[in-house]
């Protein structure tokens, strides 16, 4: 039969495994909103690459023969700044919504709060 000590050490021992578990979680989640945000800078910097082209090359043509191109492009690159823009925001939203959430669970749980930085 197990004793009373014994038992508030197997509780201990399970609920600092069950917090490590969820700390590890936690991180993966955030390793995700940061591929997240990545992606988003990626998306960002399309336009830019785009408009940079338009730039360099803007001496052989004229803007006017070529209106009825440059206005999708236009169009095109303000809703790929406006996607990166987005996925930038969520993905900073996310990882402090980890950040707290991991900061609870060390506040919390006293015994892996020397693990986490």
């Amino acid at each position: 039969m197990i004793s009373g000590h014994e038992n508030s050490k197997i509780n201990s021992t399970e609920t600092g495994t069950a917090a490590i578990n969820e700390v590890q979680l936690l991180l993966a989640e955030k390793r995700t909103a940061l591929a997240v945000m990545r992606t988003g800078i990626a998306v960002l910097a399309l336009p830019m690459s785009i408009l940079g082209l338009l730039v360099a090359t803007s001496k052989y043509y004229n803007i006017l023969h070529v209106l009825d191109l440059i206005v999708p492009l236009g169009l095109f690159s303000f809703l790929l700044i406006i996607l990166g823009c987005y996925l930038v925001i969520r993905s900073i939203i996310s990882m402090y919504q980890y950040d707290r959430l991991i900061y609870e669970i060390k506040r919390k749980y006293s015994i892996i709060a020397d693990f986490i930085d």
